[in-house]
């Protein structure tokens, strides 16, 4: 079986629900981050990185200058590098779970990212991330990576998913 769990769906499917349930259901030494939006007054703002040993920073603001840009998101590389591609490293030596949620399009931007990514996957070490459906050559070339299994997530399969990686977990 594959040593990589990749979700991948639309925005809003529950990819890291299903991975922050998972994670809970187990018993497993997990590391990494996830993502989460920054709102205010009910607008998306941005997103914020967590690690699941409690550090934050933001990926992306609306008021983030800088020239990694995602729509109307500037894109805080120095916090992804710094928080996020930090926790996949020490998830790589002190883990048994490394989480990595999200490879993404801001989070490509980041060279440090992308190599942590692979050595996440080289690591025989149990990854469970999420992972962009668009097309992009990085993200196309983990896809098709033979270590990978890839679940797209809608609401219709949430549970039946959440079991699996429970299961896959244990």
């Amino acid at each position: 079986m594959a040593n990589v769990y990749l979700l991948t769906g639309s925005p809003g499917t529950g990819k890291t629900t299903v991975i922050k349930q998972a994670i809970a259901k187990t018993k497993i030494k997990a590391s990494g981050f996830y993502t989460e939006e920054v709102r205010s007054s009910g607008i998306r703002q941005g997103f914020r990185i967590i690690t699941l040993d409690g550090q934050d920073a933001i990926l992306a603001h609306v008021e983030t200058s800088s020239r990694y840009r995602v729509s109307k998101y500037g894109v805080d590389i120095s916090n992804l590098d710094n928080v996020g591609t930090a926790a996949i490293h020490r998830a790589i030596e002190e883990s048994d779970l490394i989480v990595i949620d999200e490879i993404g399009k801001m989070e490509l931007f980041s060279p440090l990212f992308r190599e942590a990514v692979l050595k996440a996957i080289a690591s025989n070490k149990k990854v469970l991330g999420t992972i962009m459906l668009s097309p992009n050559p990085f993200a196309d070339e983990i896809k098709r990576h033979p270590k990978v299994q890839m679940v797209e997530i809608t609401r219709a399969n949430h549970d039946q998913v959440l079991r699996e990686i429970t299961n896959w977990l244990k």
